[in-house]
């Protein structure tokens, strides 16, 4: 009755919320929507007894003007991370391959496995960035695409503009790159490509991004993904029909129109982040998020739930902690403190 292939799914698990503590491990922003944003959702929610227009033109139309992009080259969708899955059904066959460096996003492979293609993941470097090298390495007659998370989720870490360049010249020009810029906003590396400029360069590849981030509307599911037209007509057509809705359309809309308040918040962030990453002595990020690569990750865990602070962890590799207000940094640099938990000198686990 069901597809003999569902054991191979991963169970794809979003970071934790416990009653009474302090999250720390979606990569969320603690604040509300601002009031312009509110205003603007509240009177899309006045029209949620009609259907919202397929492809919401109104979005797209915006975001061409807020990229410096043709309307062409732009699909609106539920997220980056719809971006990605279309990516992956609008590429593979069944028993074709996807690679991606990992650790990574964790639903990478539940979306190749779902299109019945073969997830190929690659190591990261000793330093927690994106191996290129071994991506290329791992090409096959059966690769239709790679997926680059820039900045990488876990780890915070970049790959430079020298780097994808060189990389994309190795990259036969029938296989799909996508440059998966979720944490696009927070991304303060000069010397990092942009998808939005690289598109024009490179007619295989696709950028995504969202609003769920550094925008602040996680729960409301706006993304958007950057590409040649037809890359752009393939995404629109392997999307489901009506999946952003008008509030988030509008919503989406006023956020793009709130720059100040948007980089006062993310400038706020980036200082949070600098004093965590200082505090306990790991590599500056370049997301809203600090990677700490610990074998001891599950006790760590612990010890700081028994301090009232959700943060990720990932198997034996290390923990994630997302990086939010000055108050809540505070709160868990002081459960860090209160835990004990010393400087790690060992290897991660694979």
């Amino acid at each position: 009755m069901l597809r003999d292939d569902l054991h191979k799914f991963p169970d794809y698990k979003p970071g934790k919320t416990e009653p009474n503590k302090l999250k720390l491990s979606a990569n969320e922003i603690p604040n509300p929507p601002l009031p312009s944003v509110l205003g603007a959702m509240t009177q899309a929610a006045s029209v949620a007894n009609r259907y919202q227009i397929n492809g919401s033109p109104e979005l797209r139309a915006e975001l061409s003007t807020y990229l410096g992009l043709p309307e062409e080259n732009i699909a609106v969708a539920p997220g980056a991370s719809a971006i990605v899955q279309q990516a992956v059904m609008a590429t593979c066959h069944t028993g074709d391959e996807v690679i991606f460096p990992w650790r990574s996003f964790e639903a990478y492979p539940l979306y190749v496995r779902m299109a019945g293609a073969e997830p190929i993941m690659t190591p990261l470097t000793h330093d927690d960035r994106l191996g290129l090298d071994a991506v290329i390495d791992a090409i096959t007659d059966r690769t239709r695409l790679i997926i680059l998370c820039n900045p990488n989720n876990p780890t915070g870490t970049t790959i430079s503009q020298e780097e994808f360049e060189n990389f994309m010249a190795r990259v036969p020009k029938d296989i799909v790159v996508l440059l998966d810029e979720a944490y696009w906003e927070y991304n303060d590396d000069p010397d990092s490509p942009n998808a939005a400029k690289e598109i024009q360069n490179y007619p295989n590849l696709i950028g995504a991004r969202t609003f769920s981030k550094a925008f602040g509307l996680a729960g409301a599911r706006v993304g958007y993904g950057m590409a040649s037209p037809e890359l752009v007509d393939a995404l629109n057509l392997l999307a489901l029909p009506l999946t952003v809705s008008y509030m988030g359309e509008l919503g989406a809309i006023a956020a793009l129109h709130a720059q100040d308040e948007l980089d006062a918040r993310v400038d706020e962030t980036k200082r949070q982040r600098t004093r965590v990453a200082q505090a306990l002595g790991v590599p500056e990020s370049r997301a809203n998020f600090v990677w700490l690569p610990r074998g001891d990750a599950k006790e760590v865990e612990r010890k700081i739930s028994e301090e009232g602070i959700i943060i990720r962890r990932y198997l034996d590799e290390g923990v994630r902690v997302s990086i939010t207000t000055e108050e809540e940094t505070t709160a868990f640099l002081n459960a860090w403190e209160r835990a004990g938990i010393q400087p790690w000198e060992g290897e991660t686990g694979d």
